[in-house]
């Protein structure tokens, strides 16, 4: 009998993938003292770039706003190479989604606050992600989509018929 071999998680690399900062009103909006409203956007990816080599992206857009006015857009692309072998296909999917995002997040969230800062503004300190429920989520939410787009294909397969 032969022991199946045991499952490898590394961390490779960890690098700042993409960094942009825009301030469209400067200088006028830093004489502005309202606090403005931030949005914040966040997207993961991941590709696999080799055998048992992946690449994940955790991209985050956050823009803040006063009024109309736009005091300042960042995004950045925090990215991760992980060396991931042996582990159960049906598993693969949350170790890109949620264990790796993980991983990058305290990274992403460095990041956008020193380059705000730097940028003359107060620090954007991002919230703890819950990167396993987003992870659900999606999956559920394809999950919904698709039994949606099957509905829509089998009514419009009636409908050729009858016609």
């Amino acid at each position: 009998m032969s022991d199946p071999q045991q499952p490898v998680f590394s961390i490779e690399k960890l690098y700042v993938r993409d960094l942009s900062l825009e301030i469209p009103n400067a200088p006028r909006i830093f004489l502005d003292r309202e606090t403005p409203e931030v949005n914040i956007q966040l997207h993961t990816k991941s590709e696999r770039i080799d055998e048992g080599m992946y690449e994940v992206l955790l991209t985050i857009t956050a823009t803040a706003k006063v009024k109309e006015k736009t005091m300042f857009l960042v995004e950045v692309q925090q990215a991760g190479i992980f060396q991931i072998r042996h582990v159960p296909e049906g598993e693969m999917d949350a170790v890109l989604g949620i264990a790796c995002p993980n991983i990058l997040f305290p990274y992403l969230r460095e990041v956008v606050s020193d380059i705000v800062t730097r940028a003359g503004f107060h620090a954007v300190i991002l919230s703890p992600v819950n990167f396993e429920a987003l992870y659900y989520q999606g999956k559920q939410q394809a999950e919904q989509n698709s039994a949606t787009a099957e509905k829509v294909e089998k009514a419009e397969e009636t409908q050729k018929i009858t016609h």
